[in-house]
Protein backbone atom coordinates (compact mmCIF):
# COMPACT_ATOMS: atom_id res chain seq x y z
CA UNK A 1 0.00 0.00 0.00
CA UNK A 2 1.48 3.19 -0.62
CA UNK A 3 -1.40 5.35 0.59
CA UNK A 4 0.14 7.39 4.24
CA UNK A 5 -2.51 8.25 6.54
CA UNK A 6 -1.77 11.65 8.47
CA UNK A 7 -0.99 11.42 11.93
CA UNK A 8 -3.69 12.01 14.52
CA UNK A 9 -2.67 15.10 16.62
CA UNK A 10 -4.88 15.64 19.44
CA UNK A 11 -2.66 18.09 21.07
CA UNK A 12 -3.43 20.92 18.93
CA UNK A 13 -3.46 24.81 20.15
CA UNK A 14 -6.68 26.08 20.91
CA UNK A 15 -7.70 29.13 19.86
CA UNK A 16 -9.36 31.53 22.45
CA UNK A 17 -12.70 32.61 22.38
CA UNK A 18 -13.80 36.26 22.01
CA UNK A 19 -14.08 37.96 25.16
CA UNK A 20 -16.66 39.39 26.46
CA UNK A 21 -16.58 42.59 28.44
CA UNK A 22 -16.93 42.12 32.63
CA UNK A 23 -20.16 43.05 33.77
CA UNK A 24 -20.11 46.49 35.14
CA UNK A 25 -20.77 47.71 38.46
CA UNK A 26 -18.91 45.06 40.65
CA UNK A 27 -16.62 46.60 43.32
CA UNK A 28 -13.01 46.85 42.34
CA UNK A 29 -12.03 44.14 44.53
CA UNK A 30 -14.50 41.76 42.66
CA UNK A 31 -12.65 42.25 39.06
CA UNK A 32 -8.90 41.84 40.87
CA UNK A 33 -9.75 38.46 42.31
CA UNK A 34 -11.20 37.22 39.02
CA UNK A 35 -8.57 38.29 36.96
CA UNK A 36 -6.12 36.74 39.53
CA UNK A 37 -8.51 33.67 39.60
CA UNK A 38 -8.00 33.17 35.61
CA UNK A 39 -4.32 33.69 35.74
CA UNK A 40 -3.79 31.24 38.39
CA UNK A 41 -5.92 28.90 36.59
CA UNK A 42 -3.27 29.64 33.13
CA UNK A 43 -0.34 29.18 35.12
CA UNK A 44 -1.78 26.04 36.73
CA UNK A 45 -3.05 24.08 33.27
CA UNK A 46 0.58 25.48 32.33
CA UNK A 47 2.46 23.94 35.22
CA UNK A 48 0.17 20.25 35.05
CA UNK A 49 1.23 20.57 30.87
CA UNK A 50 5.23 20.77 31.55
CA UNK A 51 5.15 17.96 34.18
CA UNK A 52 4.75 19.32 37.20
CA UNK A 53 1.95 18.04 39.08
CA UNK A 54 2.14 18.34 42.93
CA UNK A 55 1.88 21.58 44.31
CA UNK A 56 5.07 20.66 46.60
CA UNK A 57 6.96 20.77 43.44
CA UNK A 58 5.27 24.30 42.42
CA UNK A 59 7.75 27.05 43.85
CA UNK A 60 7.45 30.73 43.52
CA UNK A 61 10.35 30.39 40.74
CA UNK A 62 8.96 27.90 38.73
CA UNK A 63 5.51 29.50 38.60
CA UNK A 64 7.37 32.92 37.96
CA UNK A 65 9.42 30.86 35.11
CA UNK A 66 6.52 29.45 33.66
CA UNK A 67 4.60 32.91 33.16
CA UNK A 68 7.31 34.42 31.17
CA UNK A 69 7.07 31.21 29.05
CA UNK A 70 3.61 31.42 28.77
CA UNK A 71 4.15 35.20 27.86
CA UNK A 72 2.13 36.52 30.88
CA UNK A 73 3.25 38.89 33.77
CA UNK A 74 5.25 37.41 36.48
CA UNK A 75 2.44 36.35 39.69
CA UNK A 76 2.15 37.89 42.46
CA UNK A 77 2.82 36.09 45.88
CA UNK A 78 -0.71 35.74 46.28
CA UNK A 79 -1.38 34.44 42.58
CA UNK A 80 1.36 31.92 43.56
CA UNK A 81 -0.75 30.46 46.68
CA UNK A 82 -3.43 30.00 44.35
CA UNK A 83 -1.80 28.40 41.60
CA UNK A 84 -0.29 25.91 44.66
CA UNK A 85 -4.23 25.66 45.93
CA UNK A 86 -5.38 24.89 42.45
CA UNK A 87 -2.96 22.10 42.02
CA UNK A 88 -4.17 20.30 45.48
CA UNK A 89 -7.75 20.46 44.88
CA UNK A 90 -7.39 19.65 40.59
CA UNK A 91 -6.66 16.07 41.89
Amino acid sequence: MTATAAPALFDLPYAPLAKRPLPAGRPRDWYITHNRRLKAMRLAIALLDSGVYLPQHAHNRRIRATAELIGIRPPSDTTCHMVRTLMRYAR
